[in-house]
């Protein structure tokens, strides 16, 4: 771990109702400073707590003077959260961790700072021998997440360390946090995934349930969309239009041919031939707005490159 005494590491730690754990997530967290010889700050991020935890955070400034504690004013997610952290680091180095003890900081950040040290720009954390009744939920997600984007890693919504430029690739929104791998890997990071041990949590309860699949599925849709068509929206609204546009057409036109050359009478089938037109206006109005996007897409571009030159 020699080359990574010259880099400063940033712990972010969002806590929403962790009193209970915080004290000896800090002391495992400072052992692995002093046995790495490490120079680093520790974050944590009280997520409007409705217990102690941001007193019992506080009450350990004097103890720890690595730790940093922020507040919000309400529980505003593990996605503001981590924004807040991101907003607020110093180190060349990120990690994210859980406040829950499910991980140990003792033995997982030395497992996740050793892909950084191989090169890596991320490493995520695989769960072994994870029991908190949500394994399925997981499975799905990544499965998903796997065929959209292709990423092949186990776990991908776990504990993280990742290179500080790296944060600039991440548009995150509420919730996004899920996706923070598929938007890293889009834009070409390198990715490395380590097994890392699970723990039943000691204290608290956890905050994150099988609820969040469907809006994880929603989010997940959004987010190909978004990497997929955003700087080429001709190429999503122009294809679904030219295909409804010809459906129309040869509607329209079967029912010409079978009026003119079979005697087939179009106003007895008037559904029809409002279906073809009505196909023909709604992939004409498709395509329009496909050519409208690029514009926009095009002036975006032009303002991007002037702002760097």
């Amino acid at each position: 771990m020699s080359n990574l005494q010259k880099f400063s590491l940033s712990i972010i730690l969002p806590a929403y109702n962790e009193a209970g754990n915080i004290p000896e997530v800090l002391k495992k967290i400072q052992k692995v400073f002093l046995t790495m010889s490490l120079n680093g700050e520790v974050l944590i991020i009280n997520d409007g707590s409705t217990d102690n935890t941001g007193q019992v955070a506080e009450g350990f400034r004097e103890k720890y003077p690595f730790l940093h504690v922020l507040h919000h004013r309400k529980n505003m997610g593990l996605t503001e959260s981590l924004m807040t952290g991101f907003e607020n680091v110093k180190g060349d180095v990120i990690i994210f961790l859980c406040s829950d003890l499910e991980s140990d900081p003792e033995e997982d950040i030395p497992k996740l700072l050793s892909g950084i040290e191989d090169g890596y720009d991320m490493v995520v954390g695989w769960r072994e021998n994870r029991g908190d009744g949500k394994l399925m939920t997981s499975k799905i997600y990544n499965l998903l997440s796997r065929i959209l984007f292709g990423v092949t890693l186990h776990d991908q919504n776990w504990i993280k360390a990742f290179k500080r430029d790296v944060v600039s690739a991440l548009p995150l929104r509420s919730n996004w946090h899920r996706f923070i791998v598929p938007l890293a890997y889009h834009e070409g990071y390198k990715i490395k995934e380590v097994r890392t041990n699970w723990y039943p949590r000691k204290y608290g309860a956890s905050k994150y349930g099988i609820g969040r699949l469907f809006s994880a599925v929603i989010d997940l849709i959004v987010i190909k969309f978004r990497l997929s068509f955003i700087k080429r929206p001709m190429f999503f609204f122009g294809s679904i239009g030219i295909s409804l546009f010809l459906i129309g057409f040869f509607i329209n036109l079967l029912q010409v041919i079978g009026d003119f050359f079979f005697h087939y009478e179009i106003k007895e089938h008037v559904p029809m031939l409002i279906l073809g037109i009505a196909s023909m206006i709604l992939g004409f109005q498709l395509i329009s707005i496909g050519l409208l996007g690029e514009l926009v897409v095009d002036y975006t571009s032009k303002q991007d490159r002037k702002k760097r030159l």
